[in-house]
């Protein structure tokens, strides 16, 4: 399930279309990256790939989104 949203920032969305998570939330702030399998994995991925592209972004994550492994992926100005 993709969900395009046309409020998200231009990071935002450059996250998303190389990330290409595979289920995802529009959070007002963001979105949230569903279903991983490999959670530690997931975020490490992220990370490193808005490091690398230099988007204005940060990982999110809580104990209780590993539950349903999950994790926000924010604007840093939102957070």
């Amino acid at each position: 399930m993709q969900q395009k949203d046309t409020l998200l920032s231009a990071d935002l969305q450059r996250f998303i279309d190389k990330f290409e998570p595979s289920k995802f939330k529009t959070l007002t702030r963001g979105i949230e990256v569903r279903g991983t399998n490999n959670l530690h994995q997931s975020i490490a991925g992220a990370k490193e790939l808005i490091e690398r592209l230099k988007l204005n972004l940060s990982v999110h994550h809580t104990a209780e989104m590993a539950l349903y492994g999950s994790f926000e992926v924010l604007s840093r100005q939102a957070t």
